[in-house]
């Protein structure tokens, strides 16, 4: 009994049945390629979005009544 499998493994190991890529290893290549690309420029559409949302907005006043004028609707400490 022990010989049949060895056998059976004997007969099908003349027989090799490669799998082949449906596609060229250079289309595959582009594809990442391509996959990267677009993942990079959707990384780059959010740059700055930190700096958008952590300053305050500066309010300009031009009729504030502002004795030092409209310079202090422009400093950083002014928050109208």
């Amino acid at each position: 009994m022990s010989f049949m499998p060895t056998a059976a493994t004997l007969a099908t190991a003349g027989i090799v049945k490669l799998r082949e890529l449906p596609m060229s290893p250079y289309a595959y290549w582009a594809i990442s390629f391509a996959s990267f690309l677009v993942l990079l420029g959707v990384l780059w559409s959010f740059r700055h979005t930190a700096a958008k949302y952590d300053t305050p907005v500066r309010v300009r006043h031009d009729d504030s009544g502002d004795p030092h004028g409209s310079r202090g609707a422009t400093d950083p400490g002014a928050h109208h």
